[in-house]
């Protein structure tokens, strides 16, 4: 049972929690190998009593080392690096690796006939590379540097003790000080591509928010431009039935037949904000603007239409027809409406500009923001996406003006001309 549940496990993990595990995993089974070194370097030099002895200390010290290096990589692949140093750690590990050298030193002041170091030259090797190592996943650069090199001098010191002359003590001290280095950098380059992994997982799940919200946005900003002038079509049309009942002439049946259809319309455009696919036919933007505000009692003048644009730029002038429809029939009393679209050239090639205008501010009182809520900021941003921009502006003396710009792409502006 336990062998089908380590993989589901390994299998439920992300990619860089699985690096980590199997970085993690291969420093811990490096400092493991501390005791088994030891042992193979001075099995034949000691007895059997004192071989367990260094051994047994050199699997307390690797695992002192194995916590050491597990605190600070953990302090290092912190945001910030935030959190105080394994202070008490790196006592502890400094303490038994100055201890076990010492007790090496004193047990076996000489080196053994017939071998270049004596146990304590080996027992100082093993334990130095595994304390500096672990020393430096919590320290800076320059604490492990300067542990480089003490571990390079006790090295030479050790091997003047066990009677080496100074030309083999000398090289003995700068072999291990270069060794030590080697494996520091491997180490803390291992800890950087950990670090580094990490950092990309956080920006891919970030990404991933954003796109959330991005598209959560998108839905609500589309959501309120595609049933903002409907819903608001469909109560003129049925107050309007309602007057025709009530005066009991005829045209109800009509107008309610038509508000059936707006209803349709609303939920095929409602299902196609939800996939995605929605689009803003310019000319029948316009013309539904037409219509529906002739519906309201609101003359409305169409000057210019979409003939020559490019698709891009239809759709967002289309959604700014629609958001400026809407914005009337609610929040103004317009007896007339315009419409203008013109090319304008300018040096950097040319800009679609369309204007609408309606007279239905009746009084400083009645000068309410018509783009409060979320469909002029929702039209800023889709311009501004397209390098475009949006302009709500009132005039003198009861005018409102809407206006948006869009740049052109150069073929667009040579079928314009």
């Amino acid at each position: 049972m336990r062998q089908m549940i380590r993989p589901v496990r390994w299998r439920g993990r992300g990619q860089a929690e699985r690096f980590d595990l199997w970085a993690r995993a291969s420093s811990c089974g490096m400092f493991a190998l501390e005791p088994v070194f030891l042992a193979v370097m001075v099995g034949s030099e000691v007895g059997t009593a004192a071989l367990w002895t260094m051994t047994a200390g050199a699997a307390v010290h690797a695992v002192v080392c194995v916590l050491l290096a597990s605190a600070g990589l953990n302090r290092y692949l912190t945001p910030d690096r935030r959190g105080s140093r394994p202070a008490g750690l790196i006592a502890i590990a400094a303490g038994l690796t100055v201890a076990q050298v010492a007790i090496g030193a004193l047990a076996y002041p000489g080196a053994t006939p017939g071998h270049p170091d004596g146990p304590a030259s080996a027992l100082l090797v093993i334990t130095v590379i595994a304390f500096v190592t672990a020393l430096s996943s919590a320290v800076p650069y320059p604490l492990t540097l300067a542990a480089i090199v003490a571990g390079g001098l006790a090295r030479w010191a050790v091997s003047r003790a066990e009677g080496a002359p100074v030309e083999t003590a000398v090289p003995a001290a700068i072999a291990l000080s270069a060794l030590l280095l080697v494996v520091v950098i491997a180490f803390r380059s291992s800890m950087w591509t950990l670090r580094v992994v990490w950092e990309l997982d956080r920006a891919r799940k970030a990404q991933a928010r954003l796109a959330v919200a991005e598209e959560r946005l998108r839905f609500a900003r589309d959501l309120h431009d595609v049933m903002g002038r409907n819903l608001s079509v469909v109560a003129l049309k049925s107050e309007l039935a309602a007057q025709l009942v009530r005066r009991g002439r005829p045209g109800a049946a009509e107008e309610m037949l038509q508000v059936r259809r707006l209803a349709q319309d609303s939920l095929a455009e409602a299902r196609a904000v939800v996939g995605g696919y929605r689009t803003a036919d310019l000319d029948a933007e316009l013309a539904g603007a037409r219509s529906v505000l002739a519906s309201a009692g609101i003359g409305c003048t169409v000057v210019g239409d979409g003939y020559g644009l490019p698709a891009e730029v239809q759709d967002a002038l289309g959604w700014v027809v629609r958001e400026g429809v809407t914005n009337v029939l609610r929040h103004s009393q317009a007896r007339v409406c315009t419409v203008s679209l013109r090319h304008v050239p300018d040096a950097g090639g040319g800009r679609v500009k369309l204007t609408m205008e309606n007279d239905g501010v009746t009084g400083p009182g009645a000068r309410r923001p018509e783009w409060a809520g979320s469909g002029i900021p929702g039209l800023t941003e889709r311009l501004a996406a397209r390098g475009g921009r949006l302009a709500a502006a009132y005039g003198q003396p009861d005018r409102f003006r809407l206006t948006a710009e869009l740049p052109l792409p150069a073929l667009a502006q040579e079928d314009l001309r």
